[in-house]
């Protein structure tokens, strides 16, 4: 119970929270991380269980290097079809956001650069094995590498994490709802750092200005203070030559 109740509320407080901040930024934000998991871990079950030879740890004595290996190859080229797919719907790549007009939230919006076919320059090392010279791709599925890259290499220590916390409190598994693999707590050992992974990766490579956030939090200010914003941008869209002269204006 002491186990099960920590556990829990390290998903329910600290991994909801950094999965809602990444649900506002695009349902694929939330469904591509998640379905990498998931993937790795079916896919490392099945290599394991065909070809798993050499044990990969001990506090979970099931998992080998042959399943670790196999279950990483299989996650990228997964990440890389789920995010094609996906791309190309503006309702799971727009991220959510409020609508003054019409006092609702909303997902629609022009695909940013990220969601844009574009065409890359295969290297050279390649071209004779693929025979291509280019390959058009969204720029998304360059990020769901390192999305599914660490689904498969970091993601399943959090699967060990939970072993460790197990062992700890002398228990197989957190219930016995699901028979043969426990209760629904076990089947999220693997989400624990992925959601907190996506979290700092889209505030460190992916978010930048947000124009609609920008005016919310300038309504929120007291008049005084918009109109020395709206004087400093003013004479800052000025002397750029956006704007014309003072005098004019």
């Amino acid at each position: 119970q002491f186990g099960w109740t920590h556990v829990t509320l390290l998903i329910v407080v600290t991994q909801s929270h950094l999965i809602i901040h990444n649900l506002f930024e695009g349902m694929i934000w939330f469904i591509v991380p998640i379905s990498c998991v998931i993937c790795n871990d079916i896919m490392a079950y099945m290599f394991g269980f065909f070809f798993g030879r050499t044990p990969l740890i001990k506090l979970s004595p099931k998992k080998t290097w042959e399943g670790f290996i196999g279950g990483f190859f299989s996650t990228v080229l997964f990440g890389l079809l789920l995010s094609y797919v996906m791309s190309g719907y503006r309702c799971f790549t727009c991220p959510v956001e409020f609508n003054n007009d019409t006092n609702s939230f909303t997902v629609d919006c022009e695909p940013s650069e990220l969601f844009q076919l574009q065409e890359y320059n295969i290297p050279v090392v390649l071209q004779s094995v693929v025979g291509w010279k280019t390959v058009r791709m969204y720029p998304f599925q360059i990020h769901s590498i390192a999305l599914s890259t660490f689904a498969s290499l970091i993601g399943p220590f959090g699967g060990f994490f939970a072993s460790g916390f197990k062992r700890a409190f002398k228990i197989k598994d957190f219930a016995n709802t699901i028979p043969g693999h426990g209760g629904i707590m076990d089947r999220f050992d693997c989400q624990y750092l992925m959601a907190t992974f996506v979290n700092v990766y889209i505030a460190s490579f992916i978010r930048g200005p947000n124009p609609s956030k920008l005016i919310q939090q300038f309504l929120t200010l007291r008049p005084d203070q918009q109109l020395h914003i709206f004087n400093t941008l003013k004479a800052h869209l000025v002397d750029r030559g956006i704007l014309g002269s003072l005098e004019d204006a």
